[in-house]
């Protein structure tokens, strides 16, 4: 398990509000908060947006993305499973919008990344493993239709990107999280292709699943994200959309940073 509070190496790289519970870290050296931009010098550190549905390849083109920029990675779908996580522990009803608030609000989210690998921890417990069974994407999928979830968490996300230098990837960043974000992408798959990635997500973890149970799942998600009456997922106008059904990751990233040093500029 990685450490938490005494890792070596492993420093604070964005100084947020402890009443909100997030955190993020990762390897960097110097000072553990940014330091102050020099007068008269304009450094750019956009805030960019990274939405689509299940299996589009979200997570790997943004952790991607955030290597090539120098820019911190944030994996909002892992906030909704790590809340999903404890509802399970607590046996809180995911239909009790006002217990799953006061949950969401009062939980401890970090992520720290080492050796290129994003691990996710919940009041200091590492729960990385533990969110991506197909029971917790279910019923992160049931609890983020709730709005006093998504209000707690979207608190949460907006203090986490607020400085900037930082990639949020979800289902709703451009469009209510940060609609003011500087570069918006909007990335999606056929849903044969998407099918087939998670599938092979998950065996490649070591989990038993049936393809058809993966593909209804997946389906359901599909629907539930893009019909919930609270921030359903879509595309933001101002959003560039991408297909990722047969192109590399490496292609996208490569899309993706010349639109983000442009922009920059």
């Amino acid at each position: 398990m990685v450490g938490r509070s005494k890792r070596k190496g492993l420093t604070r790289s964005a100084a947020l509000n402890p009443a909100f519970g997030v955190g993020v870290r990762k390897r960097r050296s110097g000072s553990s908060l940014r330091k102050p931009r020099p007068p008269g010098r304009r450094v750019e550190r956009l805030t960019i947006a990274i939405d689509g549905p299940s299996g589009a390849g979200k997570s790997t083109v943004g952790r991607a993305l955030a290597k090539r920029l120098g820019y911190i990675y944030i994996d909002t779908g892992a906030m909704y499973r790590s809340v999903a996580l404890r509802v399970k522990e607590k046996g809180i009803s995911p239909e009790d919008d006002s217990a799953l608030q006061q949950l969401a609000s009062s939980l401890h989210i970090s992520f720290v990344t080492e050796n290129e690998q994003t691990h996710v921890f919940c009041d200091g417990e590492d729960i990385t493993e533990a969110i991506r069974t197909p029971e917790i994407s279910r019923l992160a999928s049931s609890i983020s239709k709730q709005k006093g979830v998504r209000e707690a968490l979207g608190r949460m996300q907006r203090k986490m990107g607020a400085e900037g230098g930082v990639i949020l990837e979800g289902r709703d960043i451009g469009t209510v999280v940060f609609p003011g974000a500087d570069v918006k992408f909007y990335l999606d798959a056929e849903s044969d292709e998407r099918v087939r990635r998670r599938y092979q997500e998950i065996v490649e973890k070591g989990g038993k699943v049936i393809f058809r149970e993966t593909k209804e799942e997946l389906v359901q998600r599909d629907y539930n994200d893009m019909h919930r009456i609270h921030s359903p997922l879509k595309k933001a106008d101002d959003a560039l959309f991408i297909d990722s059904t047969h192109r590399s990751v490496e292609e996208i990233v490569e899309e993706m940073a010349r639109i983000v040093k442009a922009k920059g500029k």
